[in-house]
């Protein structure tokens, strides 16, 4: 018999048989990993493997490569966050999110990490949707797909670095891109550290990253749709944000 504790993250649950639930979670030593929890779909334990919950993990099989079964116990619900429909939105991205793009079974402890992080923020900071941002520019950077801003892909100059190439990933500062600039994307001053981000400049990031999300990440995998609470949450920040 094989077996591991960790303290984890439900990024999904579903109905299987009668009354039992195939949870798929996250911990930081065995990254994304699936496993039948027995009366998980019940009236004690449905509730509780919600997306976002925190819960302690117990995964046993008789085999490495069976499924295999959860035992849990709750750690934190996260249900607070059911009040604020942004941060309900953004705690349904980052779940869908990394449930579509990681791989199964391997570690991700920094992810993990900075995932809860971002998380718990969701219920006490007001600026999380900042963080959010810089999440998904880590996921990208930890799954093989980081972009570089550092310097001016044309003239290695890290001076008024304004634009990202869609093809390449790399910075053009403004006066490179010259004619060329329509073509490129928006690179807003917060993803540089240069001070907080305005309304305009948070969204031209997601933008950004959202580019590379799914014609570079998502598309790595196969033709699985990205997440659509993605767009839901941008959506919901946009009009936020605007009114």
């Amino acid at each position: 018999m094989i077996e591991w504790s960790e303290e984890g993250v439900v990024l999904a649950a579903r109905k299987h048989g009668e009354g039992n639930a195939i949870v798929e979670a996250l911990t930081p030593g065995h990254g994304r990993h699936l496993g039948v929890v027995r009366g998980g779909a019940g009236r004690r334990l449905g509730p509780l493997l919600q997306p976002g919950a925190q819960m302690a993990f117990r995964w046993r099989a008789r085999l490495e490569d069976h499924m295999g079964a959860f035992t849990v116990e709750p750690v934190r619900s996260r249900a607070g966050l059911l009040g604020d429909p942004l941060a309900l939105a953004g705690l349904s991205a980052v779940t869908a999110i990394l449930g579509h793009v990681l791989p199964e079974r391997e570690a991700q402890p920094r992810l993990y990490a900075q995932s809860v992080d971002l998380l718990d923020r969701m219920g006490t900071d007001g600026d999380w949707p900042l963080a959010y941002l810089f999440w998904e520019m880590e996921l990208l950077e930890q799954l093989g797909f980081g972009l570089d801003l550092t310097r001016c892909a044309l003239t290695g100059s890290r001076e008024d670095l304004a634009f990202v190439s869609p093809r390449t990933g790399r910075a053009v500062s403004r006066d490179a891109a010259g004619d060329w600039a329509p073509r490129l994307l928006p690179l807003p001053a917060c993803l540089l550290g240069q001070g907080p981000a305005s309304a305009s400049e948070l969204l031209e990031g997601l933008g950004l990253t959202g580019h590379f999300l799914t014609n570079w990440l998502s598309a790595s995998l196969g033709d699985r749709p990205f997440p659509a609470a993605r767009a839901r949450l941008i959506g919901r920040l946009a009009r936020q944000l605007s009114a």
